[in-house]
């Protein structure tokens, strides 16, 4: 199975845990929800994209170099993904996933801010950031306003 399929089917799994409700007991009809607390799924999505972006910039992620050095990508839906790891065992995980558990997998170790700020926007072509792709916690973080500099963002100008 490839990167493709591999990630599609991860992807897959982890939207229908997000879309099954949550194990808790039904509110009455007409409850107000608490003061401070976001009803609206899109909200709640949005914030916790958010977390998790934040996080990512945080952090220090390992990206394996390519055949020439360079920082490795893969293409998933027309877009081109900086592969990113949160630890060797993420890593790993995402080698043996492609059947390349044998080889070496030289990586460097690159701050996830870093990655969306300079190394994006200095690409002569569209990229994102993947997060550990072959684990069930991935995340992606696409070259859009929020998550890479306006200036290099796949969805438009900011409104001024």
């Amino acid at each position: 199975m490839g990167f493709d399929e591999e990630w599609a089917q991860l992807r897959a799994a982890a939207a229908a845990r997000a879309a099954s409700p949550p194990a808790e007991a039904p509110k009455p009809a007409g409850a107000p929800a608490p003061a401070g607390v976001r009803t609206d799924p899109r909200d709640v999505a949005h914030e916790a994209a958010g977390a998790r972006a934040a996080e990512f910039r945080g952090r220090v992620v390992l990206v394996p170099l390519d055949e020439r050095g360079g920082l490795w990508t893969a293409e998933l839906g027309g877009l081109d993904w900086i592969c990113a790891f949160s630890d060797e065992d993420a890593l790993a995980r995402f080698a043996e996933a492609r059947g390349e558990a044998e080889r070496e997998w030289p990586y460097r170790r690159v701050a996830g801010a870093r990655l969306l700020d300079e190394v994006v926007p200095a690409l002569d072509f569209p990229c994102g950031a993947a997060l550990d792709a072959a684990g069930p916690d991935g995340a992606v973080f696409p070259p859009v306003r929020g998550i890479v500099p306006d200036a290099v963002a796949l969805d438009g100008e900011v409104a001024v």
